[in-house]
């Protein structure tokens, strides 16, 4: 059960408005307690995914808590449990452990406010999970370059088609950059700029932080023409990618949103005439494999991912996944 809780001050406005709905059992304790909720997820965590998957993880549990009779104040550690044990039956390991992540800061919140007075998921493990290959689904590399090459950027009549020169330079920011969708979304037009002889893109990644990285001569010159044929150069704080009303072929004013690159990328694999799976982080994998196979170093591919630790970049690399028919062939009876 949930009720909506509105609070004696005007909440701080987010894109998403899942977590504003407050969990039964914590308004059963009060405006303290259902505000408090609501500052978790307004205050501590900026990043709207992380938001919303975190509400629906504090939802989901304090709907179990509340159809086993529950209060707030009477979780304990074995209820924590044996929720987690009911979630690996039907649950991957990464799910799970985000579900915990999720309960355990919610509730040192809630501690830290004074609304309850322990964490019960403070001494909780999650299940162990050790990935060393990634899963995300990448192209050959004669596929990736028939995709780009399918994208038409000239219209019939002669004239620029914005809409594939905005698909091809998105796209190739993916790729020659390693970009996160979501950094790549969020830029605007100022963020494509010159430094010094060379241009550089910002890119907005988590936790409000900024990376620049070095533009690749290719995709200068799939940037330089899409912007250029958008007549967007001065427009330099509004969306570089910017949304295209079905079939109209002109560019709107308001940013893409990660479902519109996604189906953007399906649609464009499937004019290509390509059956494998790919998405918006697919480009990104590639990109790192490029690198990697034409002599790149792992450290700088971290540096250039804008990754914490070199373990996260190595899920990206798909050097060693090719199999060659001569390794198969040592296998003799």
């Amino acid at each position: 059960m949930v009720s909506e809780i509105v609070p004696s001050r005007p909440l701080p406005a987010h894109p998403a408005s899942s977590w504003k709905i407050v969990p039964a059992i914590v308004g059963d304790m009060g405006d303290r307690a259902a505000e408090r909720y609501l500052e978790f997820f307004a205050v501590s965590i900026s990043n709207e995914n992380t938001r919303r998957a975190y509400a629906r993880s504090a939802r989901e549990f304090f709907s179990w808590c509340g159809e086993h009779g529950l209060s707030l104040a009477g979780i304990r550690p074995l209820h924590v449990a044996t929720y987690l044990e009911q979630l690996k039956q039907t649950l991957s390991a990464p799910t799970v452990k985000q579900n915990l992540a999720a309960i355990r800061m919610l509730f040192d919140w809630l501690v830290n406010g004074q609304v309850v007075p322990s964490n019960p998921a403070h001494s909780q493990k999650g299940p162990k999970h050790v990935v060393n290959r990634g899963k995300t689904p990448i192209l050959s590399r004669d596929d990736a370059r028939t995709l780009f090459d399918s994208i038409a950027v000239v219209r019939k009549d002669g004239t620029p088609d914005l809409v594939g020169l905005r698909d091809r330079a998105l796209i190739g920011t993916l790729f020659f950059s390693f970009a996160r969708i979501g950094a790549t979304l969020t830029m605007q037009v100022e963020d494509f700029f010159p430094n010094g002889k060379k241009w550089h893109l910002r890119l907005h990644e988590k936790g409000g932080k900024y990376h620049e990285m070095p533009v690749h001569h290719t995709l200068l010159e799939y940037l330089d023409t899409y912007i250029e044929a958008a007549g967007i150069a001065d427009q330099k704080r509004t969306p570089l990618f910017r949304t295209a009303p079905r079939r109209s072929g002109q560019l709107t004013d308001q940013s893409m949103q990660q479902s519109n690159a996604h189906e953007m990328i399906q649609r464009r694999a499937r004019q290509a005439g390509i059956a494998g799976k790919i998405n918006n982080h697919s480009w990104r994998a590639m990109g790192i494999t490029s690198y990697l196979e034409n002599g790149g170093t792992l450290e700088h591919a971290q540096r250039m991912a804008a990754h914490s630790s070199p373990r996260t970049t190595k899920l990206y690399d798909r050097t060693s996944d090719d199999i060659t028919l001569d390794e198969v062939e040592r296998i003799r009876l």
